[in-house]
């Protein structure tokens, strides 16, 4: 996509959602084989707001400038939808791993949204 820098936040948070949760869906599949309602259970595991926070938290201060301003726009942004199961923070900043993963997937940067999603899946 040409002019991914004119979405959203929240359009990227979108797609990095899409991105996140199929990423860790393979993951849950190379591993070992089983039962289709526990690869669901380990994947939920993973995709949730409660993992996206930690994740995110744990990969801000190796973000580079512009990511950074991506993971703040996201944070600020107002949506109309509310956290289910967990607190206003805790979505927020969910919210702003899923845009910073849409910025890097439709910006082409393959090699830095694999590098923070392979460490996502080791928190």
């Amino acid at each position: 996509m040409e002019k991914y820098e004119e979405l959203s936040p929240l359009a990227l948070a979108f797609m990095g959602d899409a991105i996140h949760t199929a990423f860790v869906r393979e993951q849950v599949l190379r591993g070992k084989r089983d039962k289709i309602a526990n690869y669901h259970t380990l994947a939920s595991s993973f995709c949730n707001a409660r993992h996206q926070m930690m994740t995110l938290e744990q990969i801000l201060p190796t973000l580079a400038e512009e990511e950074a301003e991506i993971v703040r726009k996201a944070r600020n942004s107002h949506s109309k939808h509310s956290a289910k199961n967990f607190d206003e923070e805790t979505y927020k900043k969910a919210t702003a791993f899923e845009a910073l993963i849409g910025y890097l997937f439709l910006s082409g940067k393959l090699d830095r949204m694999n590098e923070i999603l392979e460490k996502s899946m080791k928190i």
